[in-house]
Parts: C-alpha cells; sequence; structure tokens
C-alpha cells in the first residue's frame, strides 16, 4: 500500500472515491470539506443527508456516486460519532469501517479529508499517523501458510489530504504511521506462524535479515554460550526440546556512542505446551502466540529504524519451546539463575519468568537508560484486565508513567498494576532463594513481583500482554501487534 500526504483543491481532484467526515449532532454534521463539496454540489451533499440514510453514528456510512460539481467519481460519507468524543480509538474504527469498504469495491485509490475533524497542527499529525495505522490493521491478512499465496488488494493507494499550511505535520503523520504499521504487521505475521516453522532457529534468522535490511547489529547467543554465562534458568525451559533455545540480541545504534541505551525484552516462547505441567487440550494452539512479546520488539525496533531515531535502543528476546520429555523440567527442580539467585520450580507452565530474569540480568551489561520486558506471561492478567488494556508493573514512577502515557496516545492502552512486597512474600521457597509461581491469587502480580528481583540495578516496567497480543477464537483468531504502538510511542516521546 502507497500512503501520501497531499495538498489539493477538493473540487478539482479527479479522485476514485473522496472520504469525507460527518460528525453526530442533533443532526448530522459536515466536516469543513464536506461543506465546501456540499456547496460546490449546490446542497447534493447535505439532502441526502437529510434524508436520514446516515446517521454519523462511529462507522456508519453512505457512499455518492457522480456527485454533483465536482470532479470525484465518489464521495463516502463516513460517521465518525460526537465531534466532542472522537478518540484515537473511535477514529480508527471508523478509518477501517471505510477502508474495508473502499476495498471491497473496485476502487484503487482513496482521498481521505478527515483531519478536518480534529483541531490543531499536532492533532492533524497524530491522527494522520492513526489513519494510516487503521487502514494497514483493515487490509492485514495472513496467507504465508496457504496454498493460494497472498492476493492483491484493490486498494493500493491513500492520500491524506491536507491544507498546504498543514502539509508539513500531515506528512510527518503519514510518515509514523508508516513506520508504526509496518512494525505491526511484521509482529503480526511472524506470532501467526506456526510453531513448527516459528521456532527459535527461524527467530534468529529473522533478526540476521533486519541486520541485512535495517542496519540493527544482530548477535545470536547458542545455548553453548548461555551456559558460560551460567544462565541456568532460560536453559532449563528448553530441555524438553529438540530445538535449542537462543538469546537474540539487536542493537539499534541512532544516539551518540556515549549515549546509555533502552531495552527492550520480549518473552520468546515459541510454542508453550506447559512442560511436565501440561496445558489442556482445548485451545492449545494458540500457545504459538507465547512469543508475542519477542514480536512485538521485533517490530518496535524495526519502527525505531525506520524512523531512524535519535536513540540506542538493544532488543533482547530469549526464545525456547516449553514441551514435555523425559529431560524437562518437573515440578520441585531448582535451578540457578544467571544472577546466582535459586529457583524452585513448583509449576513448569510458569516457564516465561524463567527466561526472562536471565535476559533482564543480561541486560545490565548495557548499562540501560531504562529496561522494558513484554511478555504474554500470565492469563491472570485476562482475569484482572480482560482483553482491553496490558499491565503495567514498574520500580519506577517516572518510567510507569510515560509508558501509560504512551499508552493513551497510541490507543494502545495499559494499566498500572500494585508491585508491593507484600506479594513478593508469596514467593517464598523452603528449599531455593524464591519459587517460581506464588499461587493463585494475585497471579499477574507475583509473576511481576519474580521478574523485579531481577531488575534491581535499573529503572524497569513489565508488561504483561497476555490478554491483547492475540485474539482467541473462529475468524477472529490472530495476533493483534500490540504492543508495538505503546512501545514506538514511548521511543518517540525519549527522541
Amino acid at each position: 500500500m502507497d500512503y501520501s500526504a497531499k495538498a489539493a483543491d477538493l473540487i478539482k481532484q479527479p479522485s476514485p472515491c473522496l472520504v469525507v467526515g460527518v460528525c453526530r449532532s442533533k443532526k448530522p454534521l459536515l466536516s469543513p470539506s464536506g461543506e465546501i463539496l456540499d456547496k460546490a454540489g449546490n446542497g447534493q451533499i447535505s439532502a441526502l443527508v437529510r434524508l436520514g440514510d446516515l446517521t454519523a453514528e462511529n462507522g456508519s456510512m453512505l457512499m455518492l456516486h457522480n456527485p454533483h460539481g465536482v470532479k470525484a467519481r465518489r464521495i463516502l460519507l463516513l460517521g465518525l460519532g460526537k465531534k466532542r468524543e472522537i478518540t484515537e480509538v473511535s477514529f480508527r474504527s471508523a478509518v477501517q469501517a471505510a477502508v474495508r469498504q473502499i476495498n471491497r469495491h473496485n476502487i484503487r485509490s482513496a482521498d481521505f479529508t478527515l483531519l478536518d475533524s480534529v483541531g490543531g497542527e499536532s492533532g492533524k499529525m497524530r491522527q494522520a499517523r492513526n489513519l494510516v495505522e487503521a487502514a494497514e490493521e483493515a487490509l492485514y491478512r495472513y496467507d504465508e501458510t496457504k496454498s493460494t499465496g497472498k492476493k492483491p488488494h484493490r486498494l493500493k493507494k491513500i492520500n491524506v489530504m491536507a491544507r498546504r499550511e498543514s502539509l508539513a505535520s500531515v506528512r510527518a503523520g503519514v510518515s509514523q504511521g508508516v513506520a508504526i504499521a509496518a512494525g505491526v504487521s511484521f509482529a503480526k505475521t511472524i506470532s501467526n506462524l506456526p510453531g513448527n516453522i516459528c521456532t527459535p532457529g527461524y527467530l534468529a534468522r529473522q533478526a540476521k535479515a533486519m541486520q541485512k535490511s535495517h542496519g540493527i547489529k544482530t548477535t545470536v547467543l547458542d545455548e553453548a554460550q548461555m551456559k558460560r554465562l551460567k544462565m541456568g534458568s532460560l536453559l532449563s525451559v528448553s530441555r524438553g526440546s529438540r530445538e535449542p533455545a537462543k538469546l537474540i540480541v539487536m542493537e539499534y545504534r541512532g544516539g551518540q556512542e556515549s549515549e546509555k541505551p533502552i531495552v527492550l525484552i520480549g518473552k520468546g516462547l515459541t510454542f508453550d505446551a506447559g512442560g511436565i505441567s501440561i496445558k489442556p487440550a482445548a485451545a492449545m494452539d494458540e500457545m504459538k502466540y507465547d512469543m508475542c512479546g519477542g514480536a512485538s520488539v521485533f517490530g518496535a525496533i524495526r519502527a525505531a529504524a525506520d524512523l531512524k531515531l535519535g536513540l540506542n535502543i538493544v532488543g533482547i528476546v530469549p526464545s525456547s519451546e516449553n514441551l514435555p520429555d523425559g529431560a524437562a523440567n518437573k515440578p520441585g527442580d531448582i535451578v540457578t539463575s544467571m544472577a546466582g539467585k535459586t529457583i524452585e520450580i513448583l509449576n513448569t507452565d510458569a516457564e516465561g519468568r524463567l527466561i526472562l530474569c536471565d535476559a533482564l540480568t543480561y541486560a545490565e551489561r548495557y548499562h540501560p537508560a531504562a529496561v522494558v520486558d513484554v511478555a504474554t506471561l500470565t492469563g491472570a492478567c485476562i482475569i484482572a484486565l480482560g482483553y482491553h488494556a496490558s499491565g503495567l508493573y514498574s520500580n519506577s514512577a517516572e518510567l510507569a508513567r510515560e509508558l501509560l502515557d504512551a499508552g493513551e496516545a497510541s490507543g494502545d492502552r495499559a494499566w498500572e498494576m500494585p508491585l508491593w512486597d507484600d506479594y513478593t512474600k508469596q514467593l517464598k521457597s523452603n528449599f531455593a532463594d524464591l519459587a517460581n509461581i506464588g499461587g493463585r491469587a494475585g497471579g499477574s502480580v507475583t509473576a511481576a513481583c519474580f521478574l523485579k528481583q531481577f531488575a534491581g540495578n535499573y529503572d524497569w516496567a513489565h508488561l504483561d500482554i497476555a490478554g491483547t497480543a492475540w485474539r482467541s477464537g473462529g475468524s477472529r483468531k490472530g495476533a493483534t501487534g500490540r504492543p508495538v504502538p505503546l512501545l514506538v510511542e514511548f521511543l518517540l516521546g525519549r527522541n
């Protein structure tokens, strides 16, 4: 898909389809662009709207063919809802509805005139970015493992229309949107791949490919190297699998050499059967999504490179499978982490924290400005927050606020959860420094408290994305690409 920002006379624009925003009030309210087009057509648009065929509810649409007084062949009136209630989320939802509708018709190019529904140059830049991200979300399709291969979309080009004085802001927003959408799509695709294709070795090869395509320095540690580093916790998880574990390290250097990097760590469990503490068979196929945290790190660092951010960023993805085998971890086993702490494994299905804790210790060598780990860590987070917000834990109030604000700004929201020492007591073990689970109560919190024991030497935050990284069941099943938008927004704030 090709995206561009464009300033043009809407009346003279020979557009296959002009998309015009309509807000809801006591009656549908045309945007300034809509009023210009309506005046040129001697009130044709407002007359049709008065008939009541368009409610202006978010996502409602009315297609006008061969409209009067303009060069456009079609005008698509798009409901945005109440003007004062337009949010990042509602705006994206409306755009997605419009893009799907346009793509269903034989329309190859469309001009969106929606930015006059928001005010301020920063608002226009933001909504231009949202528009591109929403369009890509609407058009995303997974075809990689289908015999028919990739089918091209009918819609090939979207122009984001702007006034000339706003063109620079809108162009910047489009560029950001293209980079973030590419990162999201990449994360979704590698997450949607099945576990027999997307293995730890496959992820390592994808990182190496990004070194060539995006200039991101990539280092892949094998099991022998991890053993020398005494990563006993991480290595214990892969013992039940024939696929060797990998520690994937990606370094983007856009800042000064002396500048401390931001470290992003993503859980890369390419398939999680639960190990000896095996999961129920129902929906176990979705455990290919246990590497969505790692996928989001791939997507975010790729977007940072596309945007040429002036930051130093390190992405670390500890990757493994968790399968039952004679060599696999057993409940009651004790392993020693890279930090030297001993861990009693009471449940082998609580393996994500076992690979993340060694990655958190490994991150210390970079003397990071901040560390954010991302993981589909606990079903308990879904019980706490559902599927709308990622759980956020942090040892730094300032870092937590940055991430919360980034979530609100990007529409990829998070909610801060407690990280009190009261919960850490649940991890007490009679036989090791700590246990890998703390019981049913507060499961997402105790998992975060476990990780906190390995993140004491820097500002750290943990995002539990178990409820937001993918959708379950039926035609909706698939990865969401979250929290790539949140992570990139956070990086842009530090840029």
